[in-house]
């Protein structure tokens, strides 16, 4: 990333600012058409590649072709004192009803309780019923508007006092979290915190102006996106979350620079320019370790882990995108109103920035930790080890609609249906079943000993007969667990159908017996990741590790930062498992108690927090490093540092902890995992690891600590993190002088960066 490139990308922005806003806004209008043309797509399906549920979903598909969505249950419920749905009128309703249903556009079928084909959906009171509706499109279409209109149609049921509910997908469609009062929440803690730091509404609303624009727009791009792709809800909020912290983020770093330059005189467009070289090409650098991260998730192998990465990095490159263009655009225009730091900007006697008055706090918590770097070590370790000490219990489990907030459409649906016929009906597992020899009929040998054997295994209710297709060749099962989709326990009877009851009831199959259903799948999925999680980590560490290696030219550094990040995201595990898997505190943040923790939190988790740590190692190591090289002296260098950019990264590490926090007010519980999660990393991470943990090793370190071996040294791009333009411009016409990365006093190496 070379410097100019920054420089002349912010000069040309920062001198025509009218025409790089109008090309955001038409940004806007653009992907804001689009999604009022075509809609923004979520979608709950999981596909495991290669797995043994995947396998009883394709052979289903093909050998008994159904409704594109499956089946979707329409819930119909009296009360205990209401009259019974076998009654002569209620049947009347619901049939009414069911006729009105299968004119709806997009229903393709309609069973209702009272046909042979629906007779299990009538529970044995009389009280509880399930139409089973199926739709020409998949899950991912089934919109809000559709299930209220399917709901809708079910008026002559309503008006004979019976309760309808959606389920399934049509549940989760009305479900979906709207978390537009989170973002608020967030923003305002944000705006508080940036008014009391620049105590200018102007410089307070700029960063905020940033974040909302490339919240926008990524949210538009991430939801048109979920047309081509199974998009998790839960990923468009994390990337919400992700998205409004970095861009604000990102923007609070360049405008404290812009200001920076601006006292020492620096014209507003050049201001704005230098800013983008420095701080902009900075925060570049830490969106790109971000990214980085997020992208060592596709080596999971799963189309889910790929679109939960997918949507963060997309809010991420749009947050960058806007740093480097929009903002420069506005500090030129705006700069009269946004302030100058002359104190900020007064330079030392030996000529190196001195800390401003606002970091003294932070110099002193520097001197005194390096003074004694042994204690205060040993103090933050046994801080993160003891945080870190749940985590060793995480297991992951598996979220079902018992587990959605109490009068939500997915959890009334399933409380009542597992009420009525048994949690189990909620999961039902699918088995299926490729012969070697068509069967004559259900009552084949080999057919008939596979249900038997189904039926016997432990944890069963009950099994469906057997289902055929016209050439005998294939046969499927519905097989009801004695438990719900989220019990630990329906899990354990999957691994008992496929590792001892088919086996034995197959021996003669070639092993063509699989395993489906949505249980079966989640289960494929967190013994898919617990596999695949020691080379995601191993992978997101060396390639954070080799950036770092690559902007501070230090292995001892970069191995330094990989460790202390992997104790904070250690930290950060168990504190999600002491409060989500263990219930300390559930109540506190809206839950009943506790609930599992789906495998892929933890490893989003783990790349999404390994990639924010850069950003504020980056920032710091770069204070550092310039004082080193200006100094040569290392502990000097570190309380320099910490105490110029202490502040700095305290304020954005606030504003990223209370948009975090701000999505705890989510109904989804994965939503509050994950606010809850990150907000813990960062607080940790700029108070006991920037705070405690760098300084005291890079004071252990001391020159050591800046060591490079001649041949790596031959090897490694200069990256030039900020651009070289710590010096005042003016201190060199045409170019700004860099001291070489071979230490203090070698003044070998320049780095052109043109400021006219």
């Amino acid at each position: 990333m070379e410097a100019g490139m920054f420089l002349t990308m912010g000069r040309w922005c920062a001198r025509r600012p009218r025409r790089v806003i109008g090309a955001w806004l038409l940004l806007l209008l653009v992907l804001g058409g689009a999604v009022m043309a075509y809609g923004r797509v979520t979608s709950e399906a999981v596909t495991i590649p290669g797995s043994d549920s995947q396998a009883a979903l394709d052979t289903a598909a093909a050998a008994f072709p159904g409704p594109a969505s499956g089946n979707q249950p329409l819930v119909l419920r009296t009360g205990p004192g209401g009259p019974v749905l076998t009654g002569e009128g209620t049947r009347e309703a619901v049939e009414r009803s069911a006729r009105a249903i299968a004119e709806v556009p997009h229903v393709v079928s309609v069973t209702s309780p009272y046909e042979r084909a629906g007779a299990a959906a009538m529970s044995r009171d009389g009280h509880t019923a399930y139409l089973t509706v199926g739709l020409d499109v998949t899950g991912r279409d089934i919109t809000p508007e559709l299930s209220q209109r399917i709901t809708d149609a079910a008026g002559p049921a309503e008006a004979a006092g019976i309760q309808v509910t959606p389920g399934g997908d049509l549940a989760a469609a009305v479900d979906r979290p709207d978390t537009g009062h989170s973002e608020l929440i967030g923003l305002a803690a944000a705006a508080v915190i940036l008014f009391v730091g620049f105590r200018k509404a102007a410089a307070a609303g700029l960063p905020l102006v940033i974040g909302v624009t490339g919240l926008v727009a990524s949210l538009a791009a991430i939801g048109l996106a979920g047309h081509l792709m199974d998009m998790p809800s839960s990923g468009t909020t994390i990337a919400a979350m992700i998205g409004l912290g970095v861009g604000i983020d990102y923007t609070l770093f360049c405008l404290t620079r812009f200001r920076e330059f601006r006292g020492r005189g620096v014209p507003a467009a050049e201001a704005a320019a230098l800013a983008t070289a420095t701080a902009g090409k900075a925060s570049a650098f830490a969106g790109c370790a971000v990214i980085a991260a997020l992208a060592g998730l596709a080596l999971g192998g799963l189309p889910l882990l790929r679109a939960l990465a997918l949507a963060p990095a997309v809010a991420v490159l749009v947050a960058v995108a806007a740093t480097l263009t929009l903002l420069p655009a506005l500090l030129s225009l705006l700069a009269r109103f946004l302030g100058a730091a002359r104190e900020e900007g007064a330079t030392a006697p030996d000529g190196t920035d001195a800390p401003a008055p606002a970091g003294r706090g932070w110099q002193r918590i520097a001197e005194r930790v390096t003074a004694r770097p042994w204690r205060h070590l040993l103090a933050g370790l046994a801080l993160l080890l003891l945080l870190a000490a749940p985590a060793t219990q995480l297991s992951f489990g598996q979220l079902d609609a018992g587990d959605k907030p109490a009068g939500s459409a997915s959890r009334t649906a399933y409380e009542q249906l597992s009420d009525a016929f048994g949690p189990g009906v909620n999961g039902p597992l699918q088995v299926t079943d490729t012969l070697a020899a068509p069967a004559a009929g259900p009552q084949d040998a080999h057919v008939a000993e596979v249900s038997t054997a189904l039926a016997a295994t432990p944890g069963v209710t009950s099994v469906s007969p057997p289902q055929l297709t016209s050439d005998g060749r294939t046969v499927r099962w519905q097989v009801t667990p004695a438990t719900g989709p989220g019990d630990p326990a329906t899990a354990r009877l999957v691994d008992t159908l496929r590792g001892d009851t088919l086996p034995a009831a197959t021996a003669d199959g070639a092993g063509t017996a699989h395993v489906g259903g949505a249980a079966a799948a989640v289960t494929d999925l967190n013994d898919r990741l617990a596999h695949r999680l020691p080379a995601v980590i191993g992978t997101v560490v060396l390639v954070a590790g080799l950036l770092l290696l690559a902007a501070f030219r230090s292995p001892l550094l970069a191995l330094k930062a990989a460790v202390l990040n992997l104790l904070s995201v250690a930290a950060a595990y168990g504190v999600l498992t002491a409060v989500f898997q263990w219930g300390w505190g559930a109540e506190l943040i809206g839950l009943e108690g506790p609930v599992p923790v789906p495998g892929y939190v933890p490893l989003l988790m783990f790349a999404v927090l390994f990639g924010l740590s850069m950003d504020y190692e980056v920032f710091l190591l770069t204070s550092v490093r310039e004082k080193w090289l200006a100094s040569g002296d290392s502990r000097q260098a570190v309380v320099a540092g910490l105490a110029s950019t202490g502040r700095i990264i305290t304020s954005a590490a606030l504003i990223m902890v209370s948009v975090f926090l701000a999505y705890l007010l989510s109904d989804d519980p994965v939503v509050k995992m994950f606010g809850t999660g990150l907000a813990a990393a960062v607080a940790l991470d700029v108070t006991v690891v920037r705070g405690l943990l760098v300084p005291t090793t890079m004071a252990l370190l001391g020159d050591r600590g800046w060591w490079l071996p001649r041949r790596l040294d031959r090897i490694l791009p200069e990256l030039d993190i900020e651009g070289s333009a710590h010096t005042l411009p003016a201190e060199r016409p045409g170019t700004v002088a860099a001291p070489a990365a071979g230490g203090p006093g070698d003044s070998t190496a320049t780095s052109p960066l043109p400021t006219r």
